[in-house]
């Protein structure tokens, strides 16, 4: 009786507290950006439906309450080459563990590099729009975070993420925390299962002296087995979310396996203010004691340059 009142006050608080926090919401207004970029290949390929299916590492980032679906441990790797010469890098690792009365534990740490920029001067009467000082500077944003999740019963589970924020600018910078709530309801019938988090919650970054709040989102998913054959295993996921900063988003993505060896994913986002089209795939295979992943995630970016993922995972 307990763990049902547990599982209920649970959800509720999952499910008022986006209410509470983005009564607020404007558009454009948040900062730490780059916590709302996909960092799994194999995430993005589904067009990021996913916070009902992460049964990787990549959930210490997507869906902590995921984390309880890991049963050995599990690291992924991701590099993004975006356009202007900005690159993201994202490591995560997650391992069940008999501490803390069980359950699993996590650590992540993520980096958007956006290299070096030429310094320019205010344009003053005179000067060309190009009037440059001949020097450069670089912009950095960076994250590094824990997580624990554990099952509260044989299929609800919860998880929590902590994670220290931090954005460089030159001789400028802002720090600060926050904080990821994600709970994962496996119901028991063609693998269907629901997942609910809030992510991004914490106090506001001070840059100089102005205050930006986190991005915070509060997203709704779902998962569903499609086909369950030995050689032939295909899931559809759904997600929607409701950002701090901007409409509501619609998710949708599916991802075939065959064999266990060779996976292909498709993925359409809507409500987005540019592109839409996911797509990739993935080859896994045994080494030694290890089982190593290799994921491909490309992204339509409208109107820039289309974004291209590459994730390296291991298991073991």
């Amino acid at each position: 009786m307990m763990r049902v009142r547990s599982f209920g006050l649970i959800w509720l608080l999952v499910g008022i507290l986006p209410a509470l926090c983005f009564g607020q919401a404007k558009v454009g207004t948040s900062g730490a950006q780059f916590l709302e970029i996909g960092i799994s290949a194999r995430a993005v390929g589904m067009a990021e439906a996913f916070i009902a299916v992460a049964d990787d590492a990549s959930a210490v980032y997507y869906n902590p309450g995921a984390l309880t679906q890991l049963d050995e441990r599990d690291v992924v790797l991701t590099h993004i080459d975006y356009p202007a010469d900005i690159n993201y890098e994202f490591a995560g690792i997650a391992y069940p563990t008999n501490q803390f009365g069980g359950g699993v534990v996590g650590a992540f740490f993520c980096m958007l590099d956006a290299g070096d920029m030429v310094l320019r001067t205010p344009l003053l009467s005179g000067q060309t729009p190009d009037a440059s000082t001949g020097k450069t500077f670089t912009a950095n944003s960076y994250a590094l975070g824990v997580s624990y999740a554990r099952n509260l019963t044989d299929r609800f589970s919860i998880g929590l993420n902590l994670k220290y924020i931090a954005e460089l600018y030159e001789e400028e910078s802002a720090s600060g925390w926050g904080m990821d709530l994600g709970t994962l309801y496996r119901t028991g019938f063609r693998g269907f299962k629901i997942a609910m988090v809030l992510s991004n919650f914490g106090p506001d970054l001070k840059f100089i002296r102005e205050e930006y709040p986190l991005p915070m989102n509060f997203k709704f998913g779902a998962c569903v087995d499609l086909l369950t054959r030995e050689e032939h295993k295909a899931v559809f996921n759904l997600e929607g979310s409701h950002p701090s900063d901007n409409m509501e988003r619609y998710n949708a993505g599916l991802e075939y396996w065959y064999k266990g060896r060779f996976a292909l994913r498709v993925g359409q986002q809507f409500e987005y203010d540019t592109g839409g089209f996911s797509a990739g795939g993935g080859v896994k295979f045994e080494l030694s004691n290890y089982t190593i992943k290799l994921d491909y995630g490309y992204h339509d970016f409208g109107y820039l340059n289309d974004v291209h993922r590459f994730s390296l995972g291991l298991n073991f």
